[in-house]
């Protein structure tokens, strides 16, 4: 991938204000018309916008200023950079290692039973299979189905828990929340609630009331024993 400059405005407003450089070469550096950067130098066009220092940045140096300032005919040049970022590679289809080839029905199985809200195009994506085999093995028309067990991709190895839990929040977005009978809880109703309540009061109250008679009970019983004490004390 060819070199580019970075923040190509900014770079040009550092350049006419701190170089003198021609437009022509500023414009012709920093992929921009000569009139937008007359317009810069004019402050006609990119008034909010801070200059960036190209030095700083590593992609001009000083010495390759100095060869245009002296030349206005030179075309200045990037700097090489200092370290090299790999381009990255256009992902394609997941490759399978034939060792785990086998594995795969019983993934498709698994995420099919346990992820239906995964489109096909999902499930090709996390196994690296193709959705003729996913349709078979949801049809159950699949060669060897009598003989599939469903098992989890990831265990398998075929996928990570991060791929697979990013495919199962894209699938879920813009489904509607489960109900209650899907989750299986349902509420009871409130005549049902509001009779256990008061029958828990009654039942609350009815104990009250016995544990009061039997302490009055034995508070009388007391007092009477203690009358009889005291009367034989008072003969002797």
């Amino acid at each position: 991938m060819a070199q580019q400059l970075l923040m190509p405005k900014a770079t040009a407003v550092w350049l006419v204000d701190n170089t003198a450089l021609s437009f022509d070469q500023i414009a012709q550096f920093c992929k921009l018309h000569p009139l937008e950067v007359k317009a810069i130098a004019d402050g006609e066009a990119a008034q909010g916008i801070k200059g960036l220092d190209p030095i700083a940045t590593g992609q001009l140096s000083r010495d390759e200023i100095a060869r245009g300032e002296a030349d206005v005919n030179y075309k200045l040049k990037l700097s090489e950079p200092k370290v090299r970022v790999p381009e990255s590679k256009r992902r394609g289809p997941r490759y399978t290692p034939v060792s785990k080839r086998q594995d795969r029905p019983n993934a498709i199985l698994w995420l099919v039973r346990n992820h239906p809200e995964l489109k096909d195009a999902q499930i090709s994506r996390l196994v690296g299979t193709t959705k003729s085999t996913i349709e078979q093995i949801r049809e159950r028309t699949h060669w060897n189905s009598a003989n599939l067990a469903p098992m989890d991709p990831v265990t398998l190895g075929l996928c990570s828990q991060i791929d697979l839990d990013l495919e199962v929040e894209k699938a879920s977005k813009g489904r509607p929340l489960p109900t209650a009978a899907e989750l299986g809880a349902s509420l009871q109703p409130a005549s049902e609630t509001e009779n256990l309540d008061f029958g828990y009061r009654s039942e609350r109250e009815e104990e009250k009331e016995i544990d009061a008679d039997a302490v009055f009970a034995k508070l009388s019983s007391l007092k009477s024993n203690r009358r009889e004490e005291d009367e034989e004390d008072d003969r002797f």
